[in-house]
């Protein structure tokens, strides 16, 4: 039987990527008790990293679009704690995201947008989360967005 979630990735024409490994020294995700904290998760595409500033290189849409590649790849994390099993991921508690961004680009919210509005597509209710959206001068492989979560599991 196929999990909702699974079928909504396929209506959309989504699918998770495989759980990306760690780029450093520390791991994907760390579950004390029902919480599972997943570590950043950059953007990145079919065709590779998402790159480039806010409000320099790309427009809010396409950050947006980046945020959503976060959102895949943080669900795919939380799938790998939950032992591969959808159904024990029962909400997402937390988003915190950053954006790579010019100092007079404002829209951060709207980016992050990208992740939390496929979150609540995805998840329904327990896709509504808590969330901060902020500003970054630079990320990693010069990344549009990071974004990290923590999500309740059974």
């Amino acid at each position: 039987m196929t999990h909702p979630i699974e079928a909504k990735l396929t209506a959309l024409g989504l699918s998770l990527p495989d759980a990306p490994a760690p780029a450093a020294n520390y791991v994907p995700f760390v579950q004390v008790g029902h919480l599972v904290h997943v570590s950043g998760q950059i953007s990145n595409g079919p065709d590779g990293l998402i790159t480039g500033k806010l409000g320099a290189d790309l427009n809010v849409e396409q950050g947006a679009v980046a945020a959503q590649t976060c959102a895949l790849s943080l669900l795919a994390q939380a799938k790998a704690a939950a032992g591969g099993d959808l159904s024990k991921i029962k909400r997402l508690v937390k988003l915190v995201g950053f954006v790579n961004s010019t100092p007079d680009f404002t829209d951060q919210p709207k980016v992050i947008n990208g992740a939390s509005d496929l979150m609540v597509e995805l998840m329904g209710e327990a896709g509504r989360h808590a969330r901060s959206a902020v500003s970054a001068g630079s990320l990693p492989f010069g990344v549009a967005v990071e974004i990290e979560a923590i999500f309740e599991v059974v």
